[in-house]
């Protein structure tokens, strides 16, 4: 999946805007490609940007599928019989192996949480304070319905707060923990319900798989914002779509401030605070995460 124009690309495409000279090559190839470019012209990126979003939400439904076939497979057909997957069927030894993984991690923990199947607030855990004062890097995908009770946003805060790199997503479809590349944990809800198994997976195709799966979700999410509730969910204001519609037609922030009556300088400023929102590295990423939202 293409996250958005290379840094070439989206230089070139400015610069064109910009009335700058066209140079042909790799960069102008890719723009034409995307149908940002024609006979040497600048079009508006409304139509790919749409197309690009399309194509995330088709990743992620894919993702998700999945997802679920990974986890049902191993889960009512038995894993005892593969020597990569282990079944963890009593609670303290899940816990145990949970603590003990992010004890044992050497550079990174990795994890989808949708909530406990249990109860729906993630869980916390004694060993990440720890794991992150020795400089063990945490990403966490959480679904979004978590941030919506208090308890659950106090819970993801106070991740945040000690250098947790969270975002969210909605619809995450499983409980899971990655450590480094050596271990990932799957919790499984079993089929007739109020207990959870926990498949705990060796190095093999199936790990890569998941890391896999995580990543893709990594990309497709949206960054939590330290302190305060969750700004998305106070957008996109009236304000916000005017901006977005703006750079989507592609006006150049002189234009853009021009319609708008500000100073280019609040249009930079307006500008991050939204690539911030969700977690856009690049405009013309922006514009993907806000056609993906609904917010064009």
């Amino acid at each position: 999946m293409h996250e958005g124009l290379s840094p070439e690309a989206e230089k070139l495409y400015l610069a064109m805007l910009r009335g700058g000279r066209v140079e042909h090559g790799a960069a102008h190839d890719e723009l034409e490609r995307l149908g940002l470019v024609r006979d040497d012209e600048v079009r508006p990126p409304r139509s790919a940007l749409a197309a690009i979003a399309s194509g995330h939400e088709v990743a992620a439904v894919r993702a998700r599928e999945t997802a679920e076939v990974l986890a049902a497979a191993y889960a009512e057909h038995g894993a005892n019989d593969v020597d990569f997957v282990e079944v963890l069927k009593d609670a303290g030894e899940v816990i145990s192996t949970f603590e003990e993984m992010q004890s044992q991690a050497k550079s990174e923990i990795r994890a989808l949480d949708p909530g406990s199947y249990l109860s729906p607030q993630p869980e916390a855990s004694s060993a990440q304070p720890p794991a992150l004062a020795r400089g063990i890097g945490y990403r966490v995908v959480y679904d979004s319905e978590l941030l919506q009770t208090e308890l659950g946003f106090a819970s993801v805060q106070g991740s945040i707060a000690a250098g947790e790199q969270a975002r969210t997503f909605p619809g995450v479809p499983l409980k899971l923990v990655i450590a480094d590349s050596d271990r990932a944990l799957i919790a499984v809800p079993t089929v007739t319900g109020g207990n959870v198994v926990a498949l705990l997976i060796h190095p093999s195709v199936l790990l890569s798989a998941l890391i896999e799966l995580f990543e893709a979700f990594w990309r497709m999410s949206v960054s939590i914002t330290p302190g305060g509730h969750d700004d998305s969910q106070q957008e996109p204001t009236t304000a916000t779509r005017r901006l977005m519609a703006l750079l989507s037609a592609g006006l150049t922030d002189e234009s853009i401030a021009r319609e708008l009556g500000v100073s280019e300088r609040t249009v930079h400023r307006r500008v991050s605070r939204v690539q911030q929102l969700l977690g856009a590295q690049t405009r013309f990423q922006l514009g993907v995460q806000a056609s993906r939202r609904g917010w064009l």
